[in-house]
């Protein structure tokens, strides 16, 4: 175990934490919202530890979905699963382990967010399949990766508001903004073999599409935490994230891999942005 526990990290993305954190900051937002502060290091660390853990989890289940696409693909080809160094069954069997870490965690939640994360983890598993028949998976990636805003509401208040939902559907938007970007990196590729992803199907207007996404993301966030909000934090936050959003539409413009790639590395931070903004705006006001 320990000789191939390298490859293990590998096959995880251990050195790539910007896919954990883009989960991870929509769900502590959501944290905060639905406790209206601080919701207690129990739920923070349940759902960070429960965030890295899922999402190591489904790049197991990725890679092992995608393995004989990935090795057409100039970016993932060296990927464990696709060369061979990792087995179809041990990649599985990574990926079980780490679920039921992630769920063990969930059990020391309450029902609500036990029934729940049932539903998560069956969108999770569904997505990798997805880019076989959809046209935009992007958009079922959206609603995985957004999954930890109704369970944050669930873990917190026993219920799901309208109020969670609503930021689900924000942040998929999100989702579909800075997914666009990535797919945009492996277009030639994807199109070569016969994969269906929101690049290819948005064609001249990806660049467009992408700003619209953020535009909508941010105006539906805006549109349900500004009520919440006191003082400047969350406008300041705001305002950071647009700065980051704009600086994005110069990287993406000519559409190159490196622009595109860069811009979809760096979106963490714009939820890091909101995060920020949430937590410093809102108070026991629940």
């Amino acid at each position: 175990m320990l000789s191939r526990l390298p490859l293990y990290l590998d096959l995880i993305r251990w050195n790539r934490p910007a896919g954990w954190l883009l989960l991870l900051w929509p769900s502590l937002s959501a944290l905060w919202l639905a406790a209206g502060g601080f919701p207690g290091w129990h739920l923070v660390i349940v759902f960070t530890l429960g965030t890295i853990l899922m999402r190591s989890a489904g790049c197991c289940v990725n890679d092992v979905a995608d393995r004989n696409f990935d090795r057409h693909v100039k970016r993932t080809a060296q990927r464990p699963v696709t060369r061979g160094a990792v087995s179809v069954r041990e990649a599985l069997v990574v990926g079980a382990v780490l679920a039921l870490l992630a769920f063990g965690l969930v059990l020391t939640t309450n029902r609500a967010a036990i029934a729940w994360s049932f539903a998560a983890l069956v969108v999770a598993l569904l997505y990798p399949y997805a880019k076989r028949v959809v046209s935009m998976p992007q958009a079922v990636l959206g609603v995985a990766f957004s999954f930890g805003i109704p369970m944050a509401y669930a873990a917190v208040r026993g219920e799901i508001p309208l109020q969670a939902w609503a930021l689900l559907l924000g942040n998929l938007f999100w989702v579909l903004a800075y997914d666009t970007q990535y797919a945009m990196v492996d277009r030639d590729d994807d199109v070569r073999i016969g994969m269906k992803t929101s690049a290819i199907t948005l064609g001249q207007w990806d660049v467009a599409a992408v700003m619209a996404f953020y535009l909508l993301h941010l105006g539906i966030w805006a549109w349900v935490i500004a009520p919440l909000a006191q003082g400047w934090g969350w406008w300041l936050g705001l305002t950071v994230a647009l700065a980051q959003v704009a600086w994005h539409a110069t990287l993406i413009r000519t559409r190159s891999r490196e622009g595109c790639f860069k811009a979809f590395r760096l979106n963490h931070w714009v939820g890091l942005a909101l995060f920020v903004g949430i937590a410093l705006s809102v108070s026991h006001t629940r």
